[in-house]
Order: C-alpha cells, then sequence, then structure tokens
C-alpha cells in the first residue's frame, strides 16, 4: 500500500501540471487574450484586411472552442488528479494503520487535497473562475513535488507523544483549514492582479489581468472561502491548546509552531476585520489575505525544517 500510494503521488502531480497546461491554454489563447489581440495586431501592421476594434478582441489564435474545450480538459484533468490524490492519501493511511497525516509529508498531501476539493467546489459555484485552475494547480503541483522529493518518509508508525484522538481532531483540523485558505490566497492573488489591471497597471504581474475574471467576483470568492477556514483554524488552534495541556501540562508554552499558529490566527482574523470594515480598501484587505498565507507557509516550512520545539514531529 505504501508503494501504491507513492505511485499515485506521481499520477497525482502529473495530472495536476497537464491541467496547469490545458489552463494556461484556455488562459493565454482564448478570444480575449493578449497572445490574440497581439496576433491581430501584427496581422493589420503587415498589410492584412481592416478589422474593427471589435474583431480585434474577439479574434483569437486558436479557436473559441478549441480554448473552452481545453479549459474544460483542465476540469477533467484537475479531477482525475484529485482522485489519484484521494486514493494515494488513503492508501498512504492504510499502510500506516493511522490517520495520514503524522508528518509533514502527509500534513502536504492532506492539505493540498482539501485545497484542491474547495476549489472545485468554488468552480461548480462560480464557472466564470474556470481561470484560476492556472494557478490554483501549479501551486497544488510544486507543493507536492516538494514533498515528494524534500519531505517523503517511509510509512512508519507514530511518535509516542502523537499517539492520541486529538491527532485526527487537531491534526485534521489544521490540514483542512489550511488546504481552503490556499485557495483564498490564489483568489486574493489575482485580485489585487485584476484590479491593478483595471486600475491601468500593464507591467507583470498586473498585465496577467486581463484574462482574469471581474475583480469583484475574485473578491467575493477571496472573502467567502476565508469566512468558511477561518472557523476550522481556530477549531484546530483551540484543540491544539487542549491537546498541550493534556500531554505537556500546559495550554501554552511558548513553541514557535503555537507562536506562529496564532500569528496566522490574529492575520486572518484581521483580514475579516477590514473586509468588514467599509473605510478599509478591498486591495488592502486583498493584501492582509496574501499574508496570512505567507505566515502559513512560515509555520509549515520555517518553523518545521529551521525552528526546534515541542512540535518537532515533521519527520524530515
Amino acid at each position: 500500500m505504501g508503494g501504491l500510494s507513492n505511485q499515485l503521488l506521481v499520477v497525482t502531480i502529473v495530472s495536476y501540471a497537464l491541467a496547469m497546461l490545458a489552463y494556461a491554454v484556455e488562459y493565454a489563447f482564448g478570444g480575449r487574450s493578449v497572445v490574440a489581440r497581439v496576433a491581430t495586431r501584427e496581422l493589420v501592421g503587415a498589410g492584412g484586411p481592416s478589422i474593427s476594434e471589435s474583431e480585434l478582441v474577439a479574434s483569437p489564435v486558436v479557436p473559441p472552442s478549441g480554448a473552452r474545450y481545453a479549459g474544460v480538459a483542465g476540469v477533467g484533468l484537475t479531477v482525475l488528479g484529485f482522485v489519484a490524490h484521494l486514493a494515494a492519501v488513503v492508501t498512504r493511511g492504510i499502510a500506516a494503520g493511522r490517520a495520514p497525516w503524522g508528518n509533514m509529508y502527509e500534513f502536504v498531501m492532506m492539505a493540498t487535497l482539501v485545497g484542491l476539493a474547495a476549489w472545485l467546489i468554488v468552480l461548480t459555484k462560480w464557472r466564470n473562475v474556470r481561470h484560476l485552475g492556472l494557478f490554483v494547480t501549479l501551486v497544488a503541483a510544486i507543493l507536492l513535488s516538494i514533498a515528494g522529493m524534500t519531505l517523503y518518509v517511509q510509512v512508519g508508525p507514530l511518535v509516542p507523544a502523537l499517539h492520541s484522538y486529538w491527532l485526527v481532531i487537531h491534526v485534521g483540523a489544521a490540514s483542512i483549514s489550511s488546504g481552503i485558505f490556499l485557495v483564498g490566497f490564489v483568489a486574493a492573488a489575482m485580485h489585487l492582479i485584476r484590479s491593478g489591471y483595471d486600475n491601468g497597471k500593464r507591467n507583470f504581474p498586473y498585465s496577467l489581468g486581463e484574462r482574469l475574471p471581474q475583480a469583484g467576483t475574485l473578491e467575493r470568492v477571496t472573502f467567502r472561502v476565508h469566512a468558511f477556514a477561518f472557523p476550522i483554524w481556530t477549531f484546530g488552534v483551540i484543540t491544539g491548546a487542549i491537546w498541550a495541556e493534556a500531554a505537556w501540562g500546559r495550554y501554552w508554552n511558548w513553541d514557535p509552531k503555537e507562536v506562529w499558529s496564532f500569528v496566522a490566527w490574529v492575520v486572518y482574523a484581521c483580514y475579516l476585520h477590514a473586509r468588514s470594515t467599509p473605510s478599509v480598501s478591498r486591495r488592502v484587505s486583498s493584501w492582509i489575505a496574501v499574508a496570512g498565507w505567507a505566515t502559513m507557509l512560515i509555520n509549515l516550512f520555517g518553523v518545521n525544517l529551521v525552528a526546534s520545539g515541542l512540535h518537532s514531529y515533521a519527520g524530515v
């Protein structure tokens, strides 16, 4: 089962990478893409037939149906990757005989699995944000590649400190909320790019904004995803404190993992507060959301790989 899980992870990464390429085709060569505009302008400049502005906007390099099919194929490959991803996590758990999030490798697998599940749910509600699949699958493929190449550990028993039902409750809540925050981060970053493009910025990365969904749509996705994930993260922090009291005799030990979990909680609380305050611009609140994801990465990679403390269970 452990070997099968490893093979399924390869299938997962390849599927997400191919999905990313399919999304990229729709993003780059759709009817309103930058590539289509440039190619049409070059045709006109070379003495081609006169084309109106409306025709200029609508002229694609790849036929619209082809670009649309590429986007649909991206969704299909994402679903295929998700199924393989789920099977990889399940077989890892069967091989270990426990919940499959006992070390850093397994945590990344679980968090990205939840992130892709959240993305597919978002896609069923807001189909016009399908372009975001390019960035969601890109982040997922990168994280899983890092996990497979640098964080991987053989299937084995848990260290004695983790033999507790709180592993399922606390770490499960943390991995679920982390995966959902991943989707929120992508939406927030894309909102910043799109709003910058709408305000006249044309340098990279704002030049990517032309093909993104409307800024208002992206901002609403950002808020709803974070509003859903934040209570789960709060529950994870609370259950972690309860587990700490049972294991170490204190609810709070100022361990690096505890500190950065609380920092992330504060940043995301600030985001929700800023988002509900009319005087704070949506652009500022989205930057706070991006900062929140940065604290999550520090908590995941920086604390586990650099700092030492009571939570030194990364397994790498």
